[in-house]
């Protein structure tokens, strides 16, 4: 390995080391406290971003298993500020709900570690590595909080998805192999479809990597473990998994969507029904919550049919829409979660939606952020929602799946009504009468760690919505295809 990909490898060499790192220094200084390891955790993250935005030479292969192009930079940074933003709101809460010592932020990195890996691997194999490098950490994160029967029953339910997931990937992966005789991304998927179509072994593996990445998406059917999860798992470990993990699974997706080729058109019809009925059942599922986490969860998974239809269409619209979709997504979940965790009290998680009532006008910060996530989730302008969503629909008409944008357009119609219904829980019940119910808990005040987390979510998505040039045509470079 050349000098120059060690150095390209740095940012990960910080998240893998900084994990490693800050056990040690939990062990060795018990005396450090939950809340500093969370900030020094959260430097690590913030070194490596920086060093993956600015520092790190693009390289094309690394090891001959990951390449460190543009397209890998972006996610690994995004990987890298997930990580920093969920230990930012990890601080307070862990103050009020606690998560476990040194090893609460070491497997945040670690997680990180995964995500980037998974993003930047041009390997199966080494796809399978950041897969369950990722995964691992997550199932110790949702059970994180040891006294909290539901972060158990949460930790172990995904436990078991993530499990079986697993073995489907993992056989997918196998029958690819042997198909092609090469665990290149490229190689093995050129191999499969050299004829036009997909070799009928391929289709066998293909249909296994669609099953494993449709559980850990939460694509439907293969979603019903999320809303339980959402629900009983710690806020910040679910805003990591519900955004970071997300993200680098449709990287690794995009990746073998522009390798796949001629191909990608014979599973088409497969990844069409699956998106379609993603959003429709996502979206319907989600109007009689009344759990804000649940709801929340129906959501996630209505979104991930939005990104699934930009994935359809990536190889004729170079993928830049489902990039900045993938981008704004993890920030409008990354920001309502953090609001969650931020009135979520020691006796437990914000649950009831109930409990918001007036909150916009007795917290008018958390409850402005809140409404800025719900009204970019549901695609309206000025947010960073709005235009993701335009670009979606836009490519998605333009390569010919008109009748999956229309779907999308009614669904995300209909995502209106019960994003909305947070924001009139929050300002159309007056603070007086909400704060003169007895059965209105005291909200935790506000830690500073976590309203810097939140400004910034909140100022990048009406960023984004208001001015998205910029960060369009980086994406658009990094994509090599024109900005829309």
């Amino acid at each position: 390995m050349s000098a120059q990909e060690l150095y390209a490898l740095t940012p990960l060499a910080i998240l893998g080391l900084g994990s490693m790192a800050l056990l040690m220094l939990g062990a060795f200084m018990p005396a450090l406290g939950r809340k500093t390891l969370c900030l020094i955790g959260a430097g690590i993250a913030l070194a490596a971003g920086l060093t993956s935005a600015f520092y790190s030479p693009e390289v094309q292969l690394a090891g001959g298993m990951i390449s460190l192009g543009g397209f890998s930079l972006f996610f690994t940074t995004l990987s890298c500020f997930t990580a920093l933003i969920t230990l930012l709101f990890s601080v307070g809460y862990t103050a009020r709900r606690p998560l476990g010592d040194e090893e609460y932020p070491a497997l945040v990195l670690f997680g990180a570690f995964g995500m980037a890996f998974l993003a930047s691997s041009t390997s199966l194999l080494g796809i399978f590595i950041g897969l369950e490098s990722m995964t691992l950490s997550l199932y110790v994160l949702l059970a994180s909080n040891r006294a909290d029967r539901l972060s158990g029953e949460a930790g172990l339910k995904y436990l078991v998805v993530g499990a079986v997931s697993t073995a489907f990937f993992a056989f997918g992966l196998g029958l690819i192999y042997a198909a092609t005789g090469t665990l290149s991304v490229a190689g093995s998927m050129h191999a499969i479809s050299a004829s036009g179509s997909i070799s009928n072994i391929g289709l066998a593996g293909w249909a296994m990597l669609l099953t494993g990445l449709g559980f850990k998406a939460s694509l439907f059917p293969f979603h019903l473990w999320a809303p339980d999860v959402y629900e009983g798992g710690p806020a910040p470990s679910v805003a990591f998994l519900s955004t970071g993990s997300k993200a680098a699974i449709f990287a690794a997706f995009l990746r073998l969507a522009f390798e796949t080729g001629a191909g990608w058109a014979t599973l088409t019809p497969v990844l069409w029904a699956m998106a379609a009925l993603t959003m429709i059942f996502g979206n319907i599922a989600a109007l009689t919550q009344n759990n804000i986490k649940r709801l929340l969860a129906y959501s996630s998974i209505a979104q991930m049919g939005y990104v699934l239809m930009a994935v359809i269409a990536a190889p004729s619209s170079g993928g830049s829409p489902a990039v900045f979709y993938i981008l704004t997504y993890v920030l409008m979940d990354l920001g309502a979660f953090g609001v969650v965790a931020s009135l979520s009290d020691k006796d437990g998680d914000l649950g009831d939606i109930g409990r918001l009532k007036g909150m916009g006008y007795t917290h008018p910060f958390r409850g402005f952020v809140l409404t800025i996530c719900m009204f970019s989730l549901a695609g309206l302008p000025p947010t960073a929602g709005f235009m993701g969503k335009f670009g979606v629909f836009y490519y998605a008409v333009k390569s010919g799946y008109v009748y999956l944008a229309a779907i999308g357009i009614v669904t995300a119609i209909i995502s209106v009504y019960y994003y909305l219904r947070v924001a009139v829980y929050l300002y159309m019940t007056p603070a007086d009468e909400a704060s003169a119910g007895a059965s209105m808990p005291l909200v935790p005040k506000a830690d500073l760690s976590g309203h810097a987390a939140l400004a910034l979510v909140a100022a990048a998505i009406l960023l984004l919505g208001i001015l998205p040039g910029g960060m369009l045509e980086l994406i658009s470079a990094i994509m090599g295809s024109p900005p829309y």
